[in-house]
């Protein structure tokens, strides 16, 4: 049975039944990328050992440092200016389109330079820049906005569900036939082709021609200059986020980034639990903030309680499990990333702390100062890595990843002014959440 008639059996709204059917479809989407990647993950990392897969992920790493350049900061502005309807979505896509392939083209030749001067390996350089393709073929990714605007998430799943199946597959055939770390990276770019294919096919299903966009200098200006600020923000979060793996490369070795990498991608399905709750509860905090402030203040600690406390439990459980983990789906070759990723499970505390402030700083319409704890969250990164990555190698480098969330999500706050009242609901979250969690359940077991 479809979502959309599980749904009419309720009586809900249109817009409803559109805001939960649209969170449905990004929750099973994500649900089935993360059982996909995983497992073809943990195979591929076990066919390279750790060695081949770190300079992989060093590889992806280095192009995903220049990808906030590719695309500009635009996907938040194309979204609002498609969800306007002022201006025809033609223009806005062949617009947002040309600039990014602009920037696409730009931002490979940035990366060539940079291997030029700063990489001596020949090998890695073809494989830093085949990847770099990805950029270019995700220039038309813009359609995938297009579909965030009217609210139809279910094109965008199919189409990732349909990279995700059809990529698999190939990797698969990758490691039956024994072939090598370069085809491997090709099969990487490839998925973007996939991905993009199905964007495309499901607009094309919807209607819409491709042919029909077109490029309109006006609109450019525009967009540039309401996704300017957008860029900085970006480029500090994917520095932040990105910059760990490449200095560990740089500064240690590639079989270290390999450790490294594996309990940072079992972070990132551990961390899927705090997002989906934001994703859940944002719609319904967006309507209590527009009709009821108190009950919404009331209902944001509720939502910091819940993020936090949810996000501690599954970090013990990970933390505990560590060592049974990493042997059992990756080998003894990966020993060395249990104490990693024993320090890196904790991140999930951090990420709920991070993504439920931003999700009110949005609602309550102050984001223009999101730029600033960006900007903290990456120079805390860059300035502890290099300390603590010469002196503790890739443990040094999980704690600077806890300490940089807990900056640019937390402790920030204290710094802007207008952000001050987030860090009182975070502390009590911290403090007492746990409280106010177990009464508010105990309340309700005796009210029945």
């Amino acid at each position: 049975m479809k979502i959309s008639q599980i749904l009419e059996r309720f009586k809900l709204s249109k817009n409803q039944r559109l805001t939960i059917s649209n969170v449905s479809w990004a929750v099973l989407g994500k649900s089935i990328d993360i059982l996909i990647g995983l497992v073809v993950g943990i195979l591929v990392a076990r066919y390279l050992g750790p060695e081949q897969y770190g300079l992989m992920s060093y590889v992806v790493s280095y192009v995903t440092l220049f990808s906030i350049l590719s695309t500009f900061g635009l996907d938040s502005i194309v979204v609002r200016e498609l969800s306007k309807t002022l201006i025809p979505k033609e223009k806005i896509l062949g617009t947002a389109s040309a600039i990014r392939l602009f920037m696409s083209l730009a931002t490979m030749f940035l990366i060539f330079i940079t291997l030029l001067v700063y990489e001596s390996d020949s090998f890695t350089s073809l494989a830093v820049m085949i990847y770099s393709v990805s950029l270019l073929i995700s220039s038309l990714d813009v359609v995938r906005n297009y579909f965030i605007s009217i609210m139809q998430n279910k094109y965008i799943v199919k189409a990732e569900i349909f990279r995700r199946l059809i990529g698999a597959g190939i990797k698969i055939l990758l490691l039956l036939n024994n072939m090598s770390l370069l085809w491997f990276i090709i099969a990487m770019t490839f998925d973007f082709i996939l991905v993009t294919s199905g964007y495309i096919f499901s607009y094309w299903k919807q209607g819409g021609v491709l042919f029909a966009w077109r490029f309109d200098s006006t609109v450019a200006g525009m967009l540039v200059k309401e996704s300017y600020p957008l860029l900085l923000s970006g480029a500090m979060i994917i520095v932040y986020q990105k910059i760990d793996q490449i200095m560990i490369r740089n500064m240690i070795d590639n079989k270290a980034v390999g450790q490294f990498a594996v309990a940072s991608a079992i972070t990132q399905y551990v961390i899927f639990i705090p997002t989906v709750i934001g994703q859940t509860i944002t719609p319904l905090l967006v309507k209590l903030h527009q009709r009821d402030v108190v009950a919404f203040n009331i209902k944001t600690q509720q939502f910091m309680d819940l993020m936090v406390w949810s996000s501690v439990l599954m970090a013990i459980s990970i933390s505990l499990s560590a060592f049974i983990i990493i042997p059992f789906l990756y080998g003894a070759a990966y020993a060395g990333a249990v104490p990693v990723l024993q320090i890196m499970a904790w991140k999930a505390v951090f990420v709920g702390l991070l993504v439920s402030s931003g999700q009110i700083i949005i609602i309550e319409g102050i984001q223009k100062y999101a730029v600033f704890r960006n900007i903290i969250g990456c120079i805390v990164s860059v300035v502890l890595n290099l300390i603590l990555i010469p002196r503790f190698g890739i443990i040094g480098s999980a704690w600077v990843t806890l300490v940089t969330l807990c900056f640019a999500g937390y402790l920030s706050h204290l710094l802007i002014a207008p952000y001050r009242y987030l860090f009182k609901l975070q502390t009590s979250a911290i403090l007492s959440g746990w409280r106010r969690i177990f009464k508010a359940g105990y309340v309700r077991i005796h009210a029945t």
